[in-house]
């Protein structure tokens, strides 16, 4: 990853960077429990799509955009839909995997707090997930929108009944994009480089992708954002630790020599 940035504090008061061996097993089990959850939630279609029809309803009475209107753009031409299909399933999983990976080779204090909250983050989908189990616009056929990624390529799901790799009616919160708002948090957060802000361009992409795709609803986004919101508020990144202040030199007082008619005599000096 290739961002500009001061370098990493170095001395007794950098953070320790947690043991690599360590941080691998954590972030691989951390997955492997999360895939494990997603496969609990599947079997559950006729609820998924009841809630879906009760969210599309939530939407349009809340008066949220079309996302029709966002597929619309996407659909002007073959190329740009390929290439929101391709960002759908290409960057999502690396780029998360960089942004973390960076912050613990220059970062390691930003690194174990984004690892948590990224962690909470996921935690608390999970749970959504598997109570309220939701089919993505694509499948609703009242949306009017199509599977853009089965009909122009590339697609990373299969047929929903034998996709044993992925539950795909775990639409809500969208991982894609709560993972993305928080990479673009991070960066700009363990950066100085004037240019840090311009990481939002990244969970904005993935915003446009996700819903003119169809794979996910504005509502989705919402939740995902209030998730992340609510992580960020509750795991404060550290603060670093203060080095003491020199302490100023001890001066001795300044001794004012005293004038011979000012000098005491002493008694019986003479003697």
């Amino acid at each position: 990853m290739n961002a500009r940035s001061e370098p990493a504090p170095a001395g007794p008061d950098a953070p320790a960077r947690p043991p690599l061996v360590r941080e691998l097993l954590l972030v691989a089990g951390l997955f492997l429990v999360y895939k494990f959850g997603r496969q609990l939630a599947t079997g559950h279609t006729a609820e998924a799509f009841r809630n879906a029809h009760h969210v599309w309803d939530w939407e349009r009475v809340l008066r949220l955009p079309d996302e029709g209107a966002v597929q619309s753009l996407l659909l002007h031409g073959d190329t740009l839909i390929h290439v929101a299909n391709t960002y759908y399933a290409a960057v999502h999983f690396p780029a998360t995997l960089a942004f973390l990976v960076w912050l613990y080779l220059r970062r390691p204090a930003h690194y174990v707090w984004a690892r948590r909250v990224l962690a909470a983050v996921t935690g608390a989908a999970l749970v959504l997930h598997l109570l309220f189990p939701l089919a993505p616009p694509r499948m609703l056929g009242v949306t009017g929108l199509i599977d853009t990624a089965h009909v122009f390529g590339p697609s990373v799901y299969g047929p929903p009944r034998t996709d044993s790799l992925s539950n795909q009616f775990a639409a809500m919160p969208s991982l894609h994009f709560g993972w993305a708002l928080m990479l673009a948090i991070g960066l700009i957060v363990a950066t100085r480089t004037r240019w840090r802000w311009l990481w939002l361009l990244h969970p904005l992409v993935t915003l446009l992708v996700i819903v003119g795709t169809a794979n996910h609803y504005w509502l989705d986004v919402v939740v995902a954002a209030a998730l992340l919101g609510l992580a960020l508020a509750v795991l404060r990144l550290p603060m670093s630790p203060r080095r003491p202040r020199c302490a100023l030199p001890h001066r001795r007082p300044e001794v004012r020599r005293r004038s011979p008619a000012e000098r005491p005599e002493l008694v019986g000096a003479s003697r």
